[in-house]
């Protein structure tokens, strides 16, 4: 890119060099040969202007298209991480409930064999 951005500008030198060159070897007046310049030096600045306008126009376009990629990825990710963690919290809530349930079976029947035990005795 850079390499075509260099011959580009050396066209243009020698463009601009070679009208200048021939607007001095044409037979005209003095004031007329300034104006002729001045309008042609004028239109290299104008071209020159919506150049660079067109370019930081692309770059600004560019640069919302990658925000906007990377605001979507990271919205994406930070939905995958809550679908995650509600999963976890599910299961967790799960395991708890089933451990709570499978430890108080536990304590009724423990407790129910010492109550056959006391009234057998």
């Amino acid at each position: 890119m850079k390499d075509q951005a260099k011959i580009i500008a050396a066209l243009l030198v020698g463009a601009a060099a070679g009208a200048a060159l021939g607007l001095l070897l044409a037979p005209e007046k003095g004031e007329d040969l300034r104006g002729d310049i001045a309008d042609y030096v004028n239109d290299l600045v104008d071209k020159a202007k919506n150049k660079a306008q067109s370019t930081a126009d692309n770059v600004k376009e560019y640069a919302s298209n990658t925000v906007d990629s990377v605001k979507s990825r990271f919205s994406g990710a930070v939905s995958d991480a809550e679908g995650a963690y509600d999963n976890a919290k599910s299961k967790a809530t799960d395991y708890a409930e089933n451990g709570v349930d499978s430890a108080k079976s536990k304590v009724k029947s423990t407790a129910n064999d010492w109550n056959n035990s006391i009234q057998n005795a």
